[in-house]
């Protein structure tokens, strides 16, 4: 089958922009252009097009798209593969939410009883798994699949009061670090009011705590740059003002 611009975008719910716009940036070209000027669409790019929406739907960014899909590496029946594999998480974490949505109504309508541990459920759930996606990798292979595992259970398991506590200590400790990155100072008492609310926040995370993890693992923070770009958002050098103000703090415990 052959595919104008305009029977393509309909069939595959997009714009006939978006398109244009894909062929203009190298994304997805027609199998040829008639002399007239018509984009005509083939087979391949049908398929072609239904990767790039699989990737749009999971967040992928379009420079990151055209990377995967041009590597020599690419396996589409892989790739299919992984697709499926996050939208079944996904709508898992949707059939959470769904139902302890359900719940909250039948409980406010006075039907059933919801403990406060079920208004939650979900919401931890998806901050493990947005953690595992971001940092999962590089954390199981410095500290080992175990280790991983006891800190996600560790989360999945708070409490619906440890749960608030764990949110309020984020807030707190991302605003005093702003404030000591722009003192200036990784010796001042709001960098080392800073490196404490740190050390507590990852004691979430840790069965035990050490003054050779912490600083190592604030380390990893400069250097890789999925980390660094979160503390980057707090305020700009944040992964280097950390891991200076966390090698003063622990030099002095």
């Amino acid at each position: 089958m052959e595919y104008t611009v305009s029977r393509l975008s309909k069939m595959a719910g997009v714009t006939p922009r978006t398109l244009r716009y894909y062929d203009q940036i190298g994304l997805l070209s027609p199998k040829r252009t008639d002399s007239n000027g018509y984009r005509v669409y083939g087979t391949e790019d049908v398929d072609r097009l239904q990767q790039i929406l699989f990737y749009r739907e999971l967040g992928v960014s379009l420079k990151d798209i055209r990377k995967i899909l041009t590597g020599e590496d690419f396996d589409e029946l892989s790739a299919l593969q992984s697709h499926l594999s996050a939208l079944l998480e996904r709508r898992e974490q949707l059939n959470l939410l769904i139902s302890n949505l359900e719940k909250t109504i039948k409980a406010k309508k006075g039907e059933i009883f919801m403990s406060d541990k079920e208004k939650f459920e979900g919401f931890v759930k998806k901050l493990v798994e947005e953690n595992e996606e971001k940092y999962g990798k590089e954390a199981r292979e410095k500290y080992g699949d175990e280790a991983v595992d006891r800190s996600n259970a560790k989360l999945l398991n708070l409490s619906p009061e440890k749960y608030a506590e764990f949110e309020k200590l984020t807030t707190e400790l991302n605003e005093t670090l702003k404030a000591a990155v722009e003192q200036g100072d990784p010796s001042s008492e709001t960098a080392q009011r800073a490196c404490e609310l740190h050390k507590k926040w990852l004691c979430f995370f840790w069965d035990s705590y050490s003054k050779e993890a912490h600083m190592g693992v604030t380390q990893m923070y400069v250097d890789d740059p999925r980390f660094k770009e979160y503390y980057e958002k707090i305020a700009p050098g944040c992964a280097e003002f950390l891991r200076d103000a966390v090698s003063i703090y622990c030099e002095k415990q």
